[in-house]
């Protein structure tokens, strides 16, 4: 009885280590959405938005304060790798995926909205901060005197 037990151990023993030892395919986890940089803008009183994002109707809005890069973060990676340009339209924002576009607009001012790509995680400054802006945003909305302005996000 002790025998055939002893053989049992040494037989499963081997038919575990077999299986390891064989190359059994993993499958791949899925792919990563593609990191695209946001299109560096001539700076024109453009706001950055296509004709359609301009009419689009939002899937989402959002509203709270927004804030915007200081120019000493220039050529950091952002959280999706790409350098921090402040002479594109970008921002960061907590849980939007990368390549998100939105449309902000103050609402405190008569500012012609601007377009953005969500490129980065941010603002970590507090609650009320929803989206942190590239310069070139900033300037755009005219809130570079202020720092942090009132803004409703809409997510297209």
């Amino acid at each position: 009885m002790k025998r055939s037990r002893q053989t049992l151990v040494a037989i499963a023993w081997v038919s575990a280590w077999g299986c390891a030892s064989e190359a059994v395919p993993v499958d791949s986890p899925p792919p990563r959405a593609a990191i695209v940089a946001p299109k560096r803008v001539a700076a024109t009183p453009s706001s950055g938005c296509s004709d359609d994002e301009a009419a689009r109707p939002a899937r989402q809005v959002l509203r709270g304060s927004a804030s915007f890069y200081a120019n000493s973060l220039a050529g950091n990676p952002t959280a999706s790798g790409v350098p921090y340009d402040p002479g594109v339209l970008s921002a960061a924002h907590r849980t939007l995926p990368f390549g998100t576009r939105v449309r902000v607009t103050r609402t405190d001012a008569d500012v012609p909205p601007v377009c953005v790509t969500v490129n980065d995680r941010g603002p970590y400054a507090g609650r009320r901060r929803i989206i942190d802006l590239s310069r070139l945003a900033a300037e755009r909305l005219k809130m570079v005197g202020k720092g942090v302005v009132p803004v409703r996000v809409d997510v297209m």
